[in-house]
């Protein structure tokens, strides 16, 4: 393939003195993506994009296989308020999963359809809450692709609007108290009464009155703290106890407050603090027994439950019944009481496998395990909030689309509740978990897909996201399907920075130590070609958002160990990211410019900033998405504007940018378009026949 001719891009002479530091950004001009200048470059970059993808070979049956692997559909786990039954599903033609309700007499309804709130697509469901009598529904949508969430609320009973919308409810939890007559929920304040650019900031906590002006909620928590503070309520099944919980952006520490409403008013809870100024993340649940269940990292990196006094919550008071384990990631639990010896699941991930164990709910012995259908990731679960004998969780491995299991407890059997709703037929793959070391001697793992019996090196994509205590499990996945089929390798690594091996495993790949993702990245790219999957020129690296600043990094450090790199929602320019989108919640897991020393560290290994002319970079596809309101879409602009001019390779350097969508959730087709683009593009440059 020849060079092409990319888009004339200005190089502007900018350069900014930091802590006496010269850092140059000769692209700063396509921050705006508004100019007219921005725009034509934008327009010329999808002509070019167009023009080298959409002809590639394969990609009509690609688009029909991934759509086949897609109608599995979706099901969610139920979750049970009295005697109705909520949960999310999404049948095979369905661009986007529904909100439905059962009745107590089996009678089904959608509440929530966001195809029927917008035929085009753009909008989507983002969170919801019943009341605790199951008459009521909060539910929280955003268009557009920008995350807003408009919080409404409707009756359970009819799916008629009761109120709403209440605007700035972004990352809102709602805490309803008894009676669906009131809740807590969290709202940013009106743009007017912040300072410019700190709109998406400044979050308080109120209690809203059904039917109320919102204008005149309640402020309950948040003034006078820190502006990046995320907050979340709840309120014990008895409406007695609430509890409110702050962190300061995305950093892995909370502080956490505890009232007794019985003792203070709704609107002036007594708030005392459980947890205030420790480096530790820690919930309080308070059971139907009256107990404190405490879920906490403090003194445990691989977390413990405890129990305690609500009346006298102090760490100090706190016992294990729950002790952390040694290997696995304790990370859920669920209550079963309505027994003669009622017992407590634990749920937890050994190595990114999910597990389940059984224990004694007043000593927390361990008394047994539920089993899985295989080596798999369990979540989501739930049990009667009156109490029972039965959980409910979700399960998925790499060939089975997410079903919902029941457990019971009275006989120890499970078995699945409900399936997906639709059929498909899964390829046959085989998966190994694979260990290495990386470059300081540290043992990484990753699962590594391929069909059985085959041999030899073979065109590999590696995927990794390596950040914010995010796990990387095993889960059905079209894409991954999809390639093995066609005869691929697909390898996902559980790099630095996730939570696969605890807090620990989390904080070895954050702020002064990110370097050591990209070094896990490079041992595993390194692991899968001695081990004879792959070849350099046969090997694709995939990551989004913070795994867009992943392969962005190991792209521009070892660009001879890979063939392609496919960087999306990327963060790239790691001395600006704080001024744009929600940068400014991350520097607890990046650091920030601001301070002489970290600034060190993001520079050592800015995507943006270590791009060198002359060096033959390996292909790249940037996808982008215009109304990204987390990562800005600049940071995919100015880094493609870089490796275009600088690159001495032939390899395309691409950038498709996609508008009225954002960073997360988007319906079916269009996520059909975007694996279609990218998998196309893998499989040219690594040589996979898609047939």
């Amino acid at each position: 393939m020849s060079r092409p001719t990319y888009p004339p891009a200005r190089r502007q002479d900018v350069v900014d003195v930091l802590h006496g530091r010269e850092v140059p950004d000769p692209y700063r001009w396509l921050e705006d993506r508004d100019s007219a200048e921005t725009r034509d470059w934008l327009a010329a970059q999808d002509a070019l994009f167009h023009a080298a993808v959409d002809g590639l070979p394969g990609r009509d049956r690609l688009r029909a296989r991934l759509t086949e692997l897609l109608g599995a559909g979706h099901v969610g786990t139920p979750v049970w308020r009295g005697g109705r039954l909520f949960q999310t599903r999404r049948d095979p033609a369905q661009e986007h999963a529904v909100l439905v309700t059962t009745d107590p007499d089996g009678t089904e309804r959608v509440l929530v359809d966001p195809m029927a709130l917008d035929d085009a697509g753009t909008t989507t469901l983002d969170g919801w809450q019943p009341d605790k009598e199951g008459r009521r529904v909060a539910y929280k949508i955003s268009r557009g692709g920008d995350e807003e969430s408009l919080l409404y609320v409707l009756d359970a009973a009819t799916g008629a609007p009761v109120e709403g919308p209440i605007d700035r409810a972004r990352y809102s939890s709602v805490a309803w108290l008894p009676g669906g007559e009131a809740y807590y929920y969290v709202r940013r304040l009106p743009p007017e009464d912040v300072p410019d650019g700190e709109d998406q900031y400044h979050r308080r906590v109120y209690l809203h009155r059904v039917g109320a002006d919102p204008a005149e909620d309640a402020e309950i928590f948040g003034d006078g703290r820190d502006k990046t503070n995320y907050y979340g309520a709840s309120v014990s099944r008895d409406g007695r106890w609430l509890t409110i919980s702050a962190s300061q952006g995305t950093a892995p520490r909370n502080d956490l407050w505890i009232a007794d409403l019985a003792a203070s008013s709704p609107d002036k809870p007594a708030l005392r603090a459980v947890q205030e100024g420790v480096d530790a993340e820690t919930g309080l649940y308070v059971g139907r027994d009256g107990r404190a269940y405490v879920f906490t990292d403090r003194d445990a990196p691989r977390s413990r439950l405890c129990v305690t006094d609500p009346s006298d919550p102090a760490p100090q008071t706190w016992r294990d019944l729950i002790p952390q384990d040694p290997e696995a990631v304790l990370t859920d639990f669920a209550i079963l009481d309505d027994l003669d010896r009622p017992v407590l699941l634990a749920a937890w991930t050994r190595h990114a496998i999910g597990e389940i164990t059984v224990h004694d709910l007043a000593s927390g012995e361990r008394v047994g395990t539920v089993p899985t259908p295989g080596l798999g990731s369990v979540g989501g679960f739930s049990e009667r909030p009156e109490g029972g004998h039965e959980a409910w969780f979700s399960y998925t491995d790499n060939v089975t689309p997410a079903r919902v299991l029941r457990y019971d407890a009275r006989t120890g059997e499970t078995a699945t509740w409900a399936a997906p709703p639709g059929t498909v037929d899964v390829p046959r793959i085989e998966t190994k978990q694979v260990a290495f070391t990386s470059r300081d001697g540290t043992t990484v793992r990753m699962l590594v897909m391929a069909r059985p019996g085959a041999d030899g090196p073979r065109p590999a994509v590696l995927y990794g996201y390596g950040g914010f205590n995010v796990p990387l499990t095993p889960g059905y996945s079209a894409s991954v399907l999809a390639w093995v089929e066609a005869g691929g390798v697909y390898a996902i690594a559980n790099l630095r920075g996730g939570s696969e091996e605890g807090e620990e495993w989390h904080r070895a790949g954050m702020r002064e130590h990110k370097q050591n993702v990209f070094d896990d990245c490079h041992a595993a790219a390194v692991a899968l070609v001695a081990g004879g999957w792959t070849t350099p020129d046969r090997l694709a690296v995939s990551g989004g958002s913070n795994g867009g600043l992943l392969v962005g990094a190991v792209l521009t450090q070892r660009p001879e160990l890979y063939r392609a790199v496919v960087c999306s929602a990327p963060l790239l320019d790691m001395v600006r990211y704080e001024k744009f989108g929600l940068g400014r919640t991350w520097n607890d897991e990046y650091g920030t410019a601001d301070d002489p020393g970290e600034l060190e560290w993001l520079l050592s290994y800015s995507p943006y900033h270590h791009v060198r002319e002359g060096v033959a970079y390996p292909a790249v596809l940037f996808t982008v998405f215009d109304e990204d309101t987390r990562v800005d879409p600049l940071h995919g602009r100015k880094m493609c504007a870089a490796l275009q001019h600088a690159t001495a390779s032939d390899a395309p350097v691409l950038l498709r940018n996609e508008e009225q969508v954002g960073h997360a959730a988007r319906s079916v087709s269009r996520s059909v378009d975007l694996m279609t683009d990218t998998l196309s593009f893998m499989a040219a440059q690594t040589g996979l026949d898609l047939g």
